[in-house]
């Protein structure tokens, strides 16, 4: 609406006092500066509460998958051991060489670091290994089972002359204390160079399906092959022992 030009004494509305906000001093600006200050202060506590919540979850729940210490190993001379290591446990058929039941798979590093370091310290006494590698064919990982007696395995496990010896942890200390080389004394030294057929994976493909899993016959068509791993392999024969 326009006002009216003659009426000089109309009084014009410069602040409305009905409104919420009133500045009267400095210090209302520093009070309300203050409550968003604390206001901020008090959501970043309460995320980084949820954070904090969250991992103290995610590292529950690993731990819960994990095996126990209890189940699995024992505390001895400062040194984590294996619980189930019993000399008594045996393979028949493997008393002139040593069984490695590994895995190549680096999914879990200190597992692979532990199978890694193992299988090093074996090959450095240059004696007859068969490597039995689980990611290679989960057949290893039932044998095992069986042989031991358990569903929850850590790897890697190891077998001199046919006995148990344990896990890394043991090997590591018995070959430290000098005690391992006894244990291999007598073994049949280990062939030079590498395989001419697998080229030292000890694995090849399947001489029936040719990795496919496949065979096909005019009778029955398409089935599955039942001569090699779920991978489509077969051990070499030229440098793997004949599997249990």
């Amino acid at each position: 609406m326009w006002w009216p030009w003659g009426n000089k004494k109309t009084p014009v509305r410069i602040h409305d006092s009905s409104s919420s906000f009133s500045c009267s001093s400095f210090k209302d600006i520093q009070r309300l500066c203050a409550e968003d200050s604390s206001s901020a202060i008090s959501f970043a506590a309460k995320r980084t509460a949820n954070v904090f919540h969250r991992v103290r979850i995610a590292n529950s729940l690993i731990r819960s998958w994990a095996p126990t210490r209890s189940e699995s190993r024992t505390e001895t001379n400062g040194k984590i051991l294996d619980s189930v290591t019993d000399r008594s446990i045996s393979i028949p058929d493997a008393d002139k060489q040593i069984v490695v039941y590994f895995t190549s798979l680096r999914v879990v590093r200190s597992t692979f670091e532990d199978c890694k370091t193992v299988r090093s310290i074996l090959r450095g006494f240059r004696v007859s290994i068969d490597e039995r590698d689980l990611s290679m064919d989960s057949g290893f990982l039932n044998e095992l089972q069986g042989i031991l007696g358990k569903r929850k395995l850590t790897l890697p496990r190891v077998f001199i002359g046919g006995r148990y010896m344990g896990g890394a942890e043991e090997i590591k200390q018995l070959h430290e204390t000098g005690e391992l080389k006894m244990f291999v004394e007598g073994l049949p030294a280990a062939e030079p160079g590498t395989c001419d057929v697998c080229g030292g994976y000890r694995f090849v493909l399947c001489n029936e399906c040719n990795g496919s899993r496949k065979l096909y016959t005019e009778k029955s068509g398409f089935k599955t092959c039942t001569a090699c791993n779920e991978n489509g392999l077969i051990r070499c024969l030229s440098c793997s022992c004949a599997p249990l």
